[in-house]
């Protein structure tokens, strides 16, 4: 069933069907029965404006909760119960793989975005993608969403990750102190927030590209004013990349 999304509630206060409306605790129910189904959440998210509120507040975070225990709270470890840039988009970007398209981002060739069964988020390597001078920032990263054989652009990968409270982190401090210019027409696909360029402010460490398995020079990433990271990557052949990993 294919719904549409009304950006107004189409329940009034007049509203009859009001008295007879499902509480919250009645759908916190139901989608822990069916385990935080995203899809289903973001199926409810387009009935009204109550719902998606709904869904915003309350079952994108427990999907995050359910989906990366260990991450989410190591996320909310600083004191605050909100994560930047909102649940719904911390939940897509654990699910969804963002491509790019021609002429975008990465000014590369089109490669459709899609969801992801499972991804591996790390700390450990977040550590890869940071200056020496950034490493005491908590940053987790994906493993690359490979994408073989595209023509001249060879083995692509994509890789996506998040900042814990990123609005005091030292790479904000530094993009800033930088005077780094924020992208002047694309937008993060998980929150739509503003990007930075890190290749653009010289930040991508010669660690990334031996964490990702790619080629030096062929890196790119951006963070937006929320945290979110994503970024683009050739991929070396198996076996140069093997070599990479042991000289990390």
């Amino acid at each position: 069933m294919i719904l549409t999304k009304q950006f107004r509630c189409i329940h009034s206060a007049s509203c009859q069907c009001t008295k007879g409306h499902l509480s919250e605790n009645v759908l916190f129910l139901v989608f822990h029965k069916l385990n935080w189904n995203p899809r289903l959440i973001a199926a409810l998210s387009c009935v009204c404006k109550w719902f998606d509120d709904f869904a915003k507040r309350v079952l994108w975070k427990e999907f995050c909760r359910t989906r990366a225990p260990k991450m989410m709270l190591d996320l909310q470890s600083g004191g605050s119960h909100s994560v930047d840039g909102n649940w719904r988009a911390l939940g897509k970007l654990l699910l969804y793989c963002s491509g790019c398209k021609k002429g975008g981002l990465f000014n590369s060739i089109h490669i459709p975005g899609h969801f992801v069964y499972q991804t591996r988020f790390s700390r450990t390597s977040g550590k890869s993608f940071l200056l020496p001078k950034c490493r005491t920032d908590v940053l987790y990263v994906s493993d690359p969403c490979e994408h073989l054989d595209q023509g001249e652009e060879g083995d692509i990968g994509f890789f996506r990750g998040v900042f814990k409270s990123f609005a005091t982190s030292k790479v904000r401090k530094m993009l800033i102190k930088k005077g780094a210019k924020l992208h002047p027409r694309e937008v993060c696909p998980y929150c739509k927030a503003k990007l930075w360029s890190m290749l653009q402010a010289k930040m991508i460490p010669q660690s990334a590209s031996c964490r990702l398995g790619s080629y030096e020079d062929c890196v790119e990433y951006y963070v937006c004013l929320n945290g979110h990271m994503l970024g683009i990557c050739t991929l070396l052949p198996l076996s140069d990349s093997e070599e990479a990993t042991g000289l990390e």
